[in-house]
């Protein structure tokens, strides 16, 4: 049963059409991943469903209700919730604040103390730091944070953007683990992430988002969707560059993140500058040398 339908929706910035139309579901007990390129309209997506932003046209149906145009605080007492990319934990206050912020909902002051008891045997560092300034925080710290926080709320759907934004590799392993925890423990959740290999190795379905448009789906963890990433990065880009996306080079690509992908297409076009990239690259790096690549690319079409 679907827990959120998202059905057809337009998002404008001015006259920028950020999202054309995209539709997609949830269904409850799924964890399921939207990924895509820098600028793709994963954040917008988010931000639409939480009503931070109103789409144009189509509709948002979580758990049965139309929820567009609702406001954000409702939106929240029905029972989602959002992991914010860059976190935004209230720097100011202390740890156990913050806790304490994500289950303002609540009146059942017995069943908070409960909740904040487990959310400190999730992740005994914060019970460690519960006075501590939450802006003293590690980045894993402030992330193990803001996802206690969204449990604080008991959401029936908890919705995760970026989580592995700024971590190290293995403060990375360590969210995804945790995410797995959730999941295993009844949390339906919609992950967006650029780690492709990690996210899709934990979905039941995913997403791919480019430019606004969903032009991919699937099974999360099957060798057709990381290829699929793997095109539709490269369409990504060779589009940005308007230039000609050359399809058989990559359509039997894996895909192990943005590094791996990358050096993998130049390899298949004879480029070997970029032969060194590993799978822990991303950034403007990356972008520097995809554009070289799609540039070799249209030059020797």
């Amino acid at each position: 049963m679907a827990l959120l339908e998202v059905k057809n929706i337009e998002v404008y910035y001015g006259v920028i059409n950020a999202l054309k139309g995209i539709s997609f579901e949830v269904n409850e007990g799924e964890i399921v991943t939207l990924i895509g390129a820098n600028g793709a309209g994963k954040t917008t997506t988010m931000n639409s469903i939480m009503g931070f932003i109103h789409p144009k046209n189509g509709e948002i149906v979580f758990d049965g209700k139309n929820i567009v145009g609702m406001p954000t605080n409702k939106i929240m007492r029905a029972g989602l919730t959002q992991v914010p990319e860059g976190r935004r934990i209230f720097a100011e206050l202390n740890v156990y604040e913050n806790l304490m912020m994500g289950a303002y909902t609540s009146k059942d002051r017995s069943q908070v103390k409960k909740d904040l008891e487990n959310i400190y045997s999730l992740f005994p560092r914060l019970e460690e730091r519960k006075t501590q300034m939450a802006g003293m925080l590690s980045g894993g710290e402030q992330q193990m944070l803001a996802m206690g926080r969204a449990l604080m709320s008991h959401p029936k759907l908890l919705m995760l953007d970026e989580p592995s934004m700024g971590l190290s590799p293995l403060l990375v392993d360590e969210v995804f683990e945790i995410i797995k925890d959730f999941h295993k423990n009844g949390t339906t959740i919609l992950l967006v992430e650029q780690n492709a290999g990690k996210s899709l190795a934990i979905s039941d379905r995913a997403y791919v988002l480019e430019l606004g448009k969903i032009v991919l789906s699937g099974t999360g963890n099957v060798p057709a969707a990381l290829s699929g990433f793997g095109r539709t990065l490269a369409r990504t880009f060779a589009s940005m560059r308007g230039e000609t996306y050359r399809s058989e080079l990559i359509d039997s690509m894996g895909a192990g993140g943005y590094g791996k992908t990358v050096a993998d297409v130049a390899a298949q076009l004879g480029y070997e500058t970029v032969a060194f990239l590993d799978d822990g690259q991303t950034g403007s790096h990356i972008l520097g040398k995809c554009e070289e690549v799609f540039r070799f690319s249209n030059e020797n079409t």
